[in-house]
């Protein structure tokens, strides 16, 4: 039997149902809460939390490059979403949870490895008993637009769903 090393993957149900959203985003911002599993891999934290406005920013490896040598939409479809999804988070009580309903992505340009670090800004739209939306813009670090998106979310109490 190997000893496992590894971290924890994820806040545990019971205590992620007594937490209100804002309390487990600040936390992922300040490391008291275990970033999910994907992070690691797309090399995405948050760098701004605020109830209703949430900044992540990562840097895309050429992994994610398609084969002319662009970092493949979906790398950016997965910024705009976590960052949409964590503002909407932020607006929820404890014990309530959400799921991405639809997910709506306009590139506006291409992204590169060698493009650098990249920020996502998403901000709550509407935040309601059942759904809730959000916006959200990607730029480089000289500020210019890459993407925009919109995504709208189904809220339910954690463990009802």
């Amino acid at each position: 039997m190997t000893q496992s090393t590894q971290q924890p993957v994820a806040l545990s149900l019971e205590l992620a149902s007594r937490l209100p959203g804002l309390e487990i985003i600040q936390g992922l911002l300040n490391g008291q809460v275990p970033p999910p599993p994907f992070a690691g891999i797309t090399n995405v934290k948050p760098t701004l939390v605020e109830r209703g406005r949430v900044t992540f920013e990562g840097t895309p490896s050429p992994q994610f490059n398609n084969h002319i040598g662009i970092v493949h939409g979906g790398w950016a479809s997965l910024l705009l979403d976590t960052t949409m999804g964590c503002a909407v988070h932020t607006t929820l009580d404890a014990g309530y949870s959400y799921s991405t309903i639809a997910l709506n992505v306009a590139f506006i340009k291409p992204v590169r490895a060698l493009t650098g670090a990249i920020r996502c800004e998403a901000t709550v739209l509407h935040s309601g008993s059942r759904t809730a939306s959000a916006e959200g813009r990607v730029f480089d670090s000289k500020g210019t637009l890459l993407a925009h998106g919109s995504a709208t979310f189904f809220v339910f109490r954690a463990g009802t769903a």
